[in-house]
């Protein structure tokens, strides 16, 4: 039987953080399900196995653990997975790239959707997206990243941070080849750290997982379809 159960849609978008994480730390799980997940969010809060308003959400079958949103997730999975630094300075600027690549996603999706992509909203909004890749960079610069080699914390093997950054930048450019163009130009270093991540096996994998099951899927629905328009304009 697999170690975990992920409850969270058959999309990439938020859930693929977790999903990379369990994949680099060697872990086994199943997907709940679209169904499943619809019908624990309609049903009872007692009858939750813990109270939450969206995925993703995480069971752990070895010890009992069950946790959403997704900051929370990757916090409990850094910790038992020793995927962060030894320090406690290095582990909070790891949940702060991780809150920082939650961020980026709500800006992506204009908080869910609230709005649409305009070609005009676009284009005033892309050199804050470069202001949100020039983070990367001059983290990774501070801790000795360099165009060919390091992680964005410093060590000696990616931990959480580059994870979760070589999962946001990737699945994004992937499935919208004009933000990496943007990302190699505004962030040439952390590109290259996002690349090397992600030729690792477990996350190549991954990714060959959810061309597989999702196709060019992101986060779906009209905000998805808004953002490709203005994309390929």
């Amino acid at each position: 039987m697999p170690n975990y159960t992920l409850y969270y849609w058959a999309a990439p978008f938020r859930g693929q953080f977790v999903r990379a994480l369990l994949a680099y730390g060697g872990e086994t799980w199943t997907e709940a399900g679209d169904a499943a997940i619809s019908a624990l969010m309609d049903g009872a809060l007692e009858d939750m196995p813990v109270p939450f308003m969206g995925p993703p959400l995480l069971v752990d079958h070895t010890t009992g653990v069950v946790v959403s949103q997704m900051p929370a997730i990757l916090l409990y999975l850094g910790d038992k997975l020793g995927l962060f630094p030894d320090d406690p300075g290095g582990r909070a600027l790891s949940i702060k790239v991780v809150n920082d690549a939650n961020d980026v996603i709500d800006e992506l999706t204009l908080d869910g959707g609230r709005q649409m992509w305009t070609e005009a909203r676009w284009a005033a909004f892309v050199p804050r997206l470069q202001k949100w890749m020039g983070l990367w960079e001059e983290l990774g610069r501070r801790h000795g990243m360099t165009s060919r080699s390091g992680f964005l914390l410093g060590g000696d093997g990616a931990g959480v941070a580059d994870v979760v950054s070589a999962t946001l930048w990737s699945t994004m450019a992937e499935r919208f080849p004009l933000i990496g163009s943007i990302l190699e130009g505004a962030a040439p270093m952390t590109a290259n750290l996002v690349s090397r991540v992600s030729r690792a096996p477990a996350m190549a994998e991954l990714a060959a997982r959810a061309r597989r099951e999702y196709g060019e899927v992101y986060c779906g629905g009209q905000i998805e379809q808004s953002l490709r328009k203005v994309l390929a304009a």
